[in-house]
């Protein structure tokens, strides 16, 4: 059955955000770094699970506790950011699976998708909307002070500040994304169109247009694919965004092979 298109739109929205925030993960070489962040969600889901409370505000909650210590962390102690997400998120991981158990453990891990009601579907859609606006007006400023930090902060830029803004904003995104692929899945739909735009693309705003382009197309296929295969949507979501990557990886080979045959023979020719 597909799904209607009320219920696609949160999604899709949630798949733009992690479509712009993976491409400034990517370039800043968060890849591994940003998939661990998301894991740092299951203990804040595990508790609101055990308090009855909605485990979307518990994953929320849990992600900004740990943006904030990541971030305190990475600016006093100048250990980097992969090494300190690393750290926090086999503590969260730890913690989580202690907490929960049995089928709330998968839902959490892996997502349970289910009718979204009109309120969580506004609140999910501007928080996309938020995060959307925030990568695009900063975008120059973090792309300066990825390439240099002394030069952003002779601008003017708050290199700080920007970098906090960015982990809370993928916080949000990985935040908005759990109901759907779970704490495993989201951070694999932030990183998987990126990677795949940062080869195919020729600038940033190609990269991101292709990026965000693959992560819609893949959340909206994988919606209305698992109901029809019976499987849950995030492993179909992430299956059909994987294929994507590979499918452009075997392409650019090609491509690359296909350029090498005219230049082989122009070197016999002389």
């Amino acid at each position: 059955m597909t799904p209607p298109l009320s219920e696609l739109l949160m999604p899709a929205a949630m798949a733009v955000a992690a479509g712009l925030v993976g491409s400034i993960a990517v370039m800043r070489r968060m890849a591994l770094a940003s998939d661990a962040l998301s894991h740092v969600a299951l203990p804040g889901v595990a508790i609101a699970i055990l308090l009855r409370w909605n485990p979307l505000l518990g994953g929320l909650a849990a992600l900004v506790l740990g943006t904030l210590l990541v971030w305190a962390l990475e600016s006093r102690t100048r250990i980097p950011t992969e090494a300190v997400i690393g750290v926090i998120f086999s503590v969260a991981l730890a913690v989580g699976s202690m907490l929960a158990s049995g089928d709330e453990l998968i839902n959490a891990l892996f997502g349970a998708p289910a009718s979204v009601g009109a309120a969580e579907t506004i609140t999910g859609v501007a928080a996309s909307v938020l995060v959307i606006v925030f990568v695009m007006r900063a975008r120059s400023r973090l792309v300066v002070a990825l390439v240099s930090p002394d030069l952003a902060r002779t601008c003017g830029i708050g290199v700080a500040r920007l970098d906090l803004l960015f982990l809370l904003a993928f916080g949000l995104t990985v935040a908005l994304g759990l109901r759907y692929l779970g704490v495993l899945l989201m951070g694999s739909l932030v990183i998987i169109p990126a990677a795949t735009a940062m080869h195919v693309a020729r600038g940033l705003g190609s990269m991101q247009a292709i990026a965000v382009a693959i992560a819609v197309g893949s959340t909206i296929g994988g919606a209305v694919l698992a109901p029809r295969v019976h499987l849950a949507m995030g492993p179909v979501v992430i299956t059909i965004a994987a294929a994507v990557f590979f499918a452009s990886l075997l392409i650019r080979v090609r491509g690359h092979e296909a350029r090498r045959v005219p230049e082989r023979s122009a070197r016999s020719r002389r």
